[in-house]
């Protein structure tokens, strides 16, 4: 019963790895039909989103009945808490993807990046990239020394989320005033896909060590 039990958390942990890396590529597809104006990527971003989503709470469901059912103690309970609050980061992190997809898709055929702030844009999407695929190898290895360094990372984009928005208010630019609103609105999403990324690696700390940090 007991080799069941771990059977099923390495089957939620390795479900979990791979919705992470199917995340990162709606992300990135979701930055392309911004970037592209793109419609049908787009909506395959919102339709695919909610198939992960649909994934989410089909693992979340079976970590909840190990939990109910198996009553496990010490680094076998931080494992499954640890998932469950993974899995609601990832759910977040795939909200904010639809999010980018929808600016696109509301603007269209209009651009909804300018010109001028499009290198920006395409770096807080890479940044985001790295930090997703850093992140799912975080919790395939459970590297907590990995998972400190994530938070570098994600220093470059809290300083890019910054430079975005002195370039928003800056007397030299011009933009209207629903591109201004869009502009902190991505850079918003790209900031707190980041923030969901670094709280996934906290929550790894938390399952191999037992020590609390607190979150984004």
């Amino acid at each position: 019963m007991r080799d069941q039990f771990y059977e099923q958390l390495d089957l939620i942990r390795s479900q979990l790895v791979d919705v992470t890396e199917d995340l990162r590529g709606v992300v990135a597809d979701a930055t392309e039909a911004l970037l592209s104006i793109d419609l049908s990527r787009a909506e395959a971003v919102i339709s695919r989103e909610q198939a992960i989503a649909d994934r989410l709470d089909d693992i979340e469901e079976r970590a909840l009945v190990l939990l109910a059912t198996q009553q496990p103690v010490a680094s076998d309970l931080r494992q499954l808490v640890a998932s469950m609050r993974i899995i609601a980061d990832l759910q977040r992190m795939g909200d904010h993807a639809v999010h980018i997809a929808k600016v696109a898709r509301r603007r269209m055929p209009i651009p909804a990046v300018p010109a001028s702030a499009e290198p920006m844009i395409r770096k807080m999407s890479a940044i985001a990239d790295t930090m997703i695929k850093h992140t799912a190898r975080l919790i395939a290895n459970q590297d907590v020394q990995a998972a400190v360094e994530l938070e570098q990372i994600d220093d470059e984009m809290d300083a890019l989320h910054k430079d975005l928005y002195r370039m928003i208010l800056a007397p030299t630019q011009e933009f209207e005033t629903e591109e201004a609103i869009d502009l902190a609105l991505l850079g918003r999403y790209y900031e707190r896909v980041a923030d969901h990324a670094v709280n996934m690696a906290r929550r790894v700390i938390y399952q191999v060590t037992g020590e609390r940090i607190s979150m984004s």
